[in-house]
């Protein structure tokens, strides 16, 4: 149990950070568009975002970010849910629906489970690139402090 707990979180994770264009990609891709009823229309609003400066440290009030919030269910009563960032209200039900089909026990699922590795590589190669490209602008003051010539 604690296992598909721990899978869903993931897919939904990386649901939530994939973009419009590459769920609308995935949706075309699929042999049968599923159908659905809606439990909760997507909606957006404001959530808090809290920060912490390290790891013992106490949280702080970061700001607010929008996001926007649904629910489904599949004419088969799976029901997919979604939170993403932004006011993307098609960005939020293509994850909702992801989320729904990558619960049943299908072929569906199996090429949903696909998408969602192919998608979480990606991220995972934009996030190493930003990273390196943040890296190279790292300044490191200690060396400079050493390199100045006593007085």
């Amino acid at each position: 149990m604690r296992n598909e707990v721990e899978r869903r979180q993931r897919w939904m994770a990386v649901l939530a950070r994939a973009s419009r264009d590459e769920l609308e990609q995935a949706y075309l891709d699929l042999p049968n568009a599923p159908a659905y009823i809606w439990l909760r229309p997507p909606e957006s609003g404001l959530v808090l975002v809290r920060g912490r400066t390290g790891e013992t440290e106490a949280s702080f009030n970061l700001g607010e970010v929008t996001t926007t919030r649904c629910a489904l269910k599949l004419i088969d009563g799976t029901t997919g849910f979604a939170f993403t960032l932004g006011r993307d209200q098609r960005q939020a039900e293509l994850a909702a629906l992801f989320d729904a089909l990558l619960q049943r026990g299908d072929e569906t699922a199996s090429a949903s489970l696909k998408v969602v590795s192919e998608f979480e590589h990606a991220q995972s190669l934009r996030r190493d690139l930003k990273s390196r490209k943040a890296a190279s602008t790292k300044v490191d003051f200690f060396a400079m402090s050493q390199a100045r010539e006593p007085d």
